[in-house]
């Protein structure tokens, strides 16, 4: 017979939320940063126009149809997609296996238009 294994919960004080979200707005904030203007317009333009056609994509789905190059490194999709929900442009919508045969399907986020901004769009 086994036994499941257990482990005792963290001690308080040993994970910090705030410190971990601390840590990813610092991490963000350099790749925005590095990042090139060039890139970050296109990008933005190729998710502005995935988010007006109402349908959920992923950053695979920028490259797949020709609208953005691939970044020199991919820690600039964050900051770029973030950027676009902080403006209303998208939000999530999900997960889901990554078609960026680079990352072996690995999960990652799912986005579409905001209904405001599909409207917006379409006036």
């Amino acid at each position: 017979m086994t036994e499941q294994l257990q482990f005792p919960e963290p001690p308080a004080g040993v994970v910090d939320p705030s410190a971990g979200e601390a840590a990813k707005a610092d991490g963000m904030a350099l790749a925005a940063a590095n990042t090139t203007p060039d890139w970050a317009d296109a990008c933005a333009a190729a998710i502005a126009l995935m988010a007006r056609r109402g349908i959920e994509f992923q950053a695979a789905d920028l490259i797949a149809e020709g609208l953005v190059d691939e970044p020199d490194s991919p820690n600039r999709w964050g900051p770029a997609f973030l950027r676009a929900a902080a403006a209303g442009v998208i939000e999530a919508h999900g997960y889901a296996k990554s078609k960026r045969a680079t990352v072996h399907s690995s999960i990652c986020r799912t986005w579409i238009g905001t209904a405001e901004y599909r409207a917006g769009a379409a006036a």
